[in-house]
């Protein structure tokens, strides 16, 4: 698995140039309706989180849930500046002492942690280079960098930023480094979070300062353990009601960036964004293609990257003939 890693996050390296072409493919009919399916395809995530990820949720559960999504209300609502900007880590710290409260907090993973750790490369032996985890390995991380296109267009609308093919090509390598360093380090491969899209619209920080401060925060915290356990106390309801808000703010993005393209003037742009909406949405985990190989299921089960190739496809036939 590790020397899968490691030769993918090198093909990420060296085909980010190429890839990092495709921007020009994704006008805001094609970047709208991703990002609105990142949103929406997301949202199930949540609410499985609220249900304690169980096949009968309790009423316990739905309480707890329900009470982090008020408190982040109300923050957001009343509260001004820093500390609205903040109201997530409100949430997720209320819903937890309140969890604790309901006896619903398992401590246990921060005792059992060590005080310091420091990560050892290889630590379970050399990697080996096996021809066929490679190249499903690379396989996953082309549906990834397709994904992370997505998040990328949806922070440069919300940062009002412009997305070049300069910045594009960057934010591919960084993945491309940090799966890399996965396989050395005895992990897993990274990618860009849908989730942080929310963030940011939520928090309303739009500058990359805050991110260099938390990368510093959380390489200290990667040394000290049972600092890092204490992100395993919070319980699924707690979360799921924190991404609840954060993936309806997600696809709320969406749909305002759609709100901006010219569907009068353009009947063809209706059934673009309709057709690739469905298709993510409803592709998403689904059932459908059992019978197929299990590479093939992996692309066609991903609700973000159907939703990507749909309305990049229907765009190039239906708006191009037009131009044409």
């Amino acid at each position: 698995m590790f020397g899968a890693l490691i030769a993918s996050g090198i093909y990420v390296i060296l085909v980010a140039g190429i890839f990092s072409k495709i921007a020009g493919l994704f006008p805001p009919i094609v970047t709208g309706a991703v990002i609105t399916t990142i949103g929406l395809t997301l949202i199930p995530v949540a609410m499985g989180n609220m249900g304690n990820n169980t096949a009968e949720p309790t009423l316990q559960s739905l309480i707890l849930a329900l009470i982090t999504i008020l408190i982040i209300l109300l923050v957001h609502m009343f509260a001004k500046g820093f500390v609205k900007s903040i109201s997530i880590l409100i949430g997720l710290v209320a819903g937890t002492l309140i969890a604790a409260f309901m006896g619903l907090v398992d401590t246990s993973v921060v005792a059992d942690a060590p005080w310091v750790h420091v990560p050892t490369p290889f630590y379970f032996g050399a990697p080996t280079f096996e021809f066929t985890s490679i190249l499903m390995m690379c396989i996953i991380a082309t549906v990834s960098m397709v994904e992370s296109t997505g998040v990328y267009l949806a922070l440069s609308d919300l940062t009002d930023d412009k997305l070049t093919e300069q910045r594009l090509r960057n934010g591919y390598r960084s993945e491309g480094i940090a799966v890399l360093l996965g396989g050395i380090f005895n992990t897993f491969p990274y990618t860009g979070f849908s989730q942080n899209v929310g963030l940011v619209c939520l928090s309303g920080i739009k500058t990359r300062r805050p991110i260099y401060y938390t990368a510093g925060f959380l390489v200290v915290i990667g040394l000290l353990p049972k600092f890092g356990a204490l992100a395993q106390m919070i319980p699924s309801p707690v979360l799921g009601g924190a991404m609840l808000v954060l993936f309806g703010m997600v696809a709320l993005q969406g749909m305002q960036m759609l709100n901006r393209v010219d569907f009068a003037g353009n009947e063809h742009n209706f059934i673009i964004a309709a057709v690739a909406i469905a298709a993510g949405v409803g592709f998403n985990g689904t059932n459908l293609f059992v019978s197929l190989p299990t590479t093939v299921q992996m692309f066609l089960t991903n609700g973000i990257v159907i939703a990507t190739v749909v309305a990049v496809v229907l765009n190039l036939i239906l708006n191009s003939r037009d131009k044409g």
